[in-house]
């Protein structure tokens, strides 16, 4: 979501039906990934972009712990043609949500908020927040020393807001 985060030129704002965003808990790893889930009453903000020389396994390899789920045909965007496009998404046997140890890290929600106020503004970041659901795990603040490895510097303002939604959402916050 964060156009911080890749080299793919042409990235664009769209939407996306039927589905919903989620914090999942996975076999891959200790901490908790943001992924989407089939919702039909559902419509969620994002961004497409074209996949650099249509190489689409070297996505599939930055994106391993997903399975890439065609999605065009539930894509809104402003394209004037119809490109293949799709979600990547946690397998559903891969979940982990059984485990009691998975934590968020702070540094990944920074980076997606991020992502959201500069496409979205504000009132898209509210509707991250207000979208998603997982909030349940304890998140680890690790801002000082970022465990996320695409994680970037939030502005003091970007880093109140995120601070706001998290303390309206009531989460629990632990020291890294």
């Amino acid at each position: 979501m964060n156009r911080d985060t890749h080299a793919f030129e042409g990235a664009r704002t769209a939407s996306l039906r039927g589905w919903r965003r989620i914090w999942r808990y996975t076999t891959q790893r200790q901490v908790a990934y943001l992924t989407v889930i089939r919702d039909a009453s559902t419509t969620i903000d994002g961004l497409i972009a074209p996949v650099p020389d249509q190489d689409w396994g070297a996505l599939d390899y930055r994106e391993r712990a997903y399975a890439r789920v065609p999605a065009a045909h539930q894509i809104t965007h402003t394209l004037p043609h119809q490109p293949q496009i799709a979600v990547y998404a946690i397998p559903d046997n891969a979940d982990d949500s059984h485990a009691q140890d998975h934590t968020l890290l702070l540094s990944y929600i920074d980076v997606v908020v991020q992502g959201y106020l500069r496409e979205f503004g504000a009132e898209g970041a509210a509707r991250f927040f207000a979208s998603t659901s997982g909030w349940d795990a304890p998140i680890v603040d690790d801002r000082a020393a970022p465990r996320y490895p695409r994680h970037c510097r939030l502005t003091p303002e970007e880093t109140a807001l995120v601070d706001v939604h998290l303390a309206n959402l009531r989460v629990r916050i632990v020291d890294a």
